[in-house]
């Protein structure tokens, strides 16, 4: 009985499912820690994907404490941990997250279509070390910034697209992929009056990144992911637009987009020409001609 060959692992490079395995990590602790620059990954141009080097894989294992400090570098907290850990009440810690103080790193929907936004515990406890901080973790929050909450101010989701765009950036090897990252986190119509070839767009539409959380189109869990991930302030929007049009000249300079090619006229059919003796069909009959002579006569 002949039995399928199994190839060996890849000796250069591997799979983001294998190299997690190696490193002994969740897929959800492995994809944070590539998307903060901890796991370097290469893309994969017959796959279109991104794969990692051996080498990387090497460099993680034989640093001191792994896998234990590979995995705390990227552990994410909520609210409560997260408050715990600067110590402070939760509710302050909503405070210092809605003033931009402290950036989120993801977030997620839960069942109530409530979002949870989750902070790195490294950085969190950085924060509270730093003394010039201690202000803002005890005491009464300072006037300016009791202004801004009471103007319903919230950093939150515009901190996170700043972080997730930057990761989006980096990963581009690219303009074309850098000005889809751009655009996608511009309204559709945004987009449409930077970009009005239809066929730039739709190139361009090709490297916009996917959600970030997996909901079915068109339900509300979509559209609060929608409102989350698109530019909502004056002032971002009107970077992102400035970035997005340098990004495509450069694009289009660098390669222009795929075009249908042109209709070509269907070829004319060979005249026809009368054999000798046979009437020509583009000619009346000489008869006929002078049949009606004679009756005018």
């Amino acid at each position: 009985m002949s039995r399928t060959a199994i190839a060996p692992p890849d000796a250069v490079s591997c799979t983001p499912s294998r190299a997690a395995r190696e490193l002994d990590v969740k897929r959800a602790e492995f994809d944070l820690a590539v998307h903060l620059g901890r796991i370097r990954t290469v893309p994969d141009v017959a796959a279109g994907a991104r794969r990692v080097p051996r080498a990387e894989i090497d460099r993680l294992r034989a640093q001191p404490g792994f896998p234990d400090s590979l995995r705390e570098s990227v552990r994410a907290v909520g609210t409560a941990e997260g408050a715990a850990l600067v110590d402070v009440p939760p509710a302050r810690f909503t405070r210092l997250a809605r003033l931009g103080l402290v950036v989120p790193v993801r977030f997620y929907l839960n069942r109530y279509r409530v979002v949870v936004w989750l902070y790195l515990a490294e950085e969190l406890r950085q924060f509270a070390a730093d003394r010039t901080n201690a202000f803002l973790l005890t005491g009464r929050t300072p006037e300016v910034l009791r202004s801004q909450l009471a103007a319903g101010v919230d950093l939150r989701p515009r901190n996170w697209r700043g972080r997730h765009l930057g990761f989006l950036l980096r990963q581009a090897e690219d303009p074309w992929q850098h000005a889809g990252a751009l655009a996608g986190f511009l309204d559709p119509l945004q987009v449409a009056e930077i970009v009005k070839d239809p066929y730039e767009r739709s190139h361009l539409n090709r490297f916009r990144p996917a959600p970030p959380a997996h909901c079915a189109p068109g339900t509300p869990a979509a559209h609060l992911v929608e409102k989350i991930t698109t530019a909502a302030d004056p002032d971002e929007i009107d970077w992102l637009r400035s970035d997005l049009r340098r990004t495509l000249d450069e694009a289009r300079a660098d390669q222009p987009a795929p075009r249908p090619a042109p209709k070509q006229a269907p070829p004319r059919p060979p005249e026809r020409r009368s054999a000798p003796g046979e009437p020509d069909p583009d000619r009346p009959a000489r008869g006929l001609l002078n049949r009606l002579r004679r009756r005018g006569a």
